[in-house]
């Protein structure tokens, strides 16, 4: 494939921007299209990649995203990891693809799949033991739980690939706590880690959700990225080096983290800053967290416990970037910005 069609979702967002820095810059001679929302938006992409062909739509577009996935070579799917429709849409699409023409589908979940024990027991700031790893327990990451987060889209993607398994090429890049400074045309910011920071900020003082024991495991965005770009590049060559379809799940990670580690940390930073008048952090309950979050027992009480060895494996992908807790010094100083108290 000389110079493939490539049509990305999200091009605007934190992952998907980030994402087409490494694609672009990587793969200049690829002919480019992104879905954008918004003229404004679309402004913005246009200014950093001026040969890039902007498609007008968002997700609900679903007769655009169909057309472009069928006129496509290869597809990241950057966007929205719980929106059904776009999903269904890029489905429909991949149904226009043979196995003389195929299309190499990448499409981004998350390991909030990986926190379904903790949603079922509604129980948050614990440990819990279960680990999921993407070598020889692949088969477990594609057969989750229909109850577990982004689990209905995966669906979508993964049985788009068992429909012609010739035609429709599947890779599910599933990254945990995301961090870092992304360098996309628009949306530049994470959530997780970012939100908990604004949050303490907010509330004025550290706290912990429960104990504090619960284990995620973490991805620099950067790092992140180089996942993507490696699968694109193995799509060109017609596969590569990496695996597909039933075989074909990348959890991203390098490492894990206590979140009560982090939450301390933070506690500690915004008191080191100025911004808060003590350094420690108080365990909260669930009706305390969910106050001051509505989502904040799942984002930072919950357990997701994932290792990405075939990344790691298959075409030597190597996390390079900082650990979370290195960067909460910048991560407080910039949500202390963005809500003016700086």
């Amino acid at each position: 494939m000389a110079s493939p069609k490539v049509f990305i979702t999200g091009s605007s967002g934190y992952i998907g921007g980030d994402g087409l820095y490494t694609i672009a810059n990587a793969h200049p001679n690829w002919q480019l299209s992104a879905l954008v929302r918004s003229q404004e938006k679309a402004k913005q992409v246009k200014a950093q990649y001026p040969s890039i062909r902007i498609v007008h739509g968002d997700l609900d577009s679903s007769d655009i995203i169909e057309e472009e996935v069928k006129n496509a070579d290869i597809v990241f799917h950057f966007a929205d990891c719980d929106h059904v429709a776009a999903a269904q849409a890029i489905a429909k699409g991949s149904e226009h693809h043979t196995a003389e023409r195929p299309l190499w589908l990448i499409h981004t979940s998350g390991t909030g799949i990986l926190t379904v024990e903790d949603q079922r027991a509604k129980s948050y700031g614990i440990e819990r033991p279960k680990e999921y790893n993407d070598w020889e327990g692949v088969s477990e990451l594609v057969n989750l739980p229909e109850d577990a987060f982004h689990r209905n889209v995966d669906e979508i993607i993964i049985n788009a690939g068992k429909r012609d398994p010739a035609s429709v090429r599947t890779a599910v890049v599933c990254p945990p706590c995301i961090y870092g400074p992304g360098r996309g045309p628009c949306n530049q910011k994470s959530i997780q880690a970012y939100l908990l920071a604004s949050s303490v900020l907010k509330h004025g003082k550290g706290f912990l959700v429960g104990k504090g024991e619960n284990v995620w495991h973490q991805v620099h965005v950067r790092d992140l990225s180089n996942v993507y770009e490696a699968l694109g590049a193995a799509a060109a060559e017609g596969g590569g080096k990496a695996t597909w379809n039933n075989e074909g799940y990348y959890l991203a990670e390098n490492g894990s983290f206590v979140w009560g580690d982090i939450q301390r940390k933070v506690a500690e930073e915004a008191f080191a800053q100025g911004f808060i008048k003590s350094p420690e952090a108080k365990s909260l309950n669930d009706v305390q967290i969910t106050e001051i979050l509505s989502v904040g027992l799942y984002a930072w009480g919950s357990n997701s416990r994932g290792h990405s060895i075939r990344a790691r494996k298959l075409f030597g992908w190597e996390p390079k970037e900082p650990k979370l807790i290195d960067l909460i010094p910048e991560i407080v100083s910039l949500e202390a910005k963005d809500l003016g108290l700086k």
